[in-house]
């Protein structure tokens, strides 16, 4: 019982990492009430009081509450050694969660939680580019697609150079001549939607990313 109340994430595949957080959720978490019962800390900015009374809040209409802690290796000394003590006996209403990106064989914090803990490990992160935005879109992922082309966007990617990359990569691959039809003409359509002005460029490019993973998929 005590390892399900307290877990570790180790790696640096964010992706991984929300789909196994999102697992939880829908495990313990109404989703009407997720945001009373789910807390995102970070290490840098987290006291040992705030930390102390978000263990003390009760879940709200649910079993459980979950607490995510980004980047714990950075915690203060003061808060590893509450955590050290509290993952002995931690509160079945409480699910802990630890996120690091890497461990060191020799981190002493780490080694001990995970004796009390169950611990995932992630693969190293995804190269971000637009290689990456076509596989999620080929596995039909629009949630995470989109993630992908924010970030790219939000990093200073230019839209037709996010569109020449998808058209190389559809190139690369063997998919049929009518699905590659269909694919560039949803491109064509996008781009002349952001050169006419029709359409803002992220506005244009997330309607392509969600009516490309719609291709193929069963009409109802």
């Amino acid at each position: 019982m005590v390892a399900k109340m307290v877990y570790v994430f180790i790696g640096e595949d964010s992706f991984s990492k929300d789909i196994q957080i999102k697992r939880l959720k829908q495990e313990f978490l109404a989703k009407e009430l997720e945001q009373f019962n789910l807390d995102t800390l970070y290490s840098k900015e987290l006291t040992l009081k705030e930390l102390q009374e978000r263990f003390l809040c009760l879940p709200l209409k649910a079993k459980k509450r979950i607490i995510i802690i980004k980047d714990a290796r950075g915690l203060k000394e003061e808060i590893k050694e509450f955590i050290l003590k509290y993952v002995k006996k931690p509160n079945t209403e409480i699910i802990l969660v630890l996120d690091i990106d890497r461990q060191d064989r020799k981190d002493e914090f780490i080694n001990h939680i995970s004796r009390f803990a169950k611990v995932y490990r992630f693969k190293e992160t995804l190269p971000l580019d637009t290689f990456t935005l076509n596989r999620q879109i080929a596995l039909k992922r629009p949630d995470y697609a989109l993630r992908v082309l924010n970030k790219l966007l939000e990093e200073g990617e230019r839209p037709e150079r996010i569109l020449g990359g998808l058209r190389y990569a559809w190139e690369r691959e063997t998919s049929s001549p009518l699905e590659m039809r269909r694919k560039l003409r949803l491109l064509l359509s996008c781009d002349i939607e952001i050169k006419t002005g029709k359409l803002k460029p992220p506005f244009a490019l997330e309607r392509l990313v969600i009516n490309l993973c719609g291709l193929g998929k069963p009409f109802h």
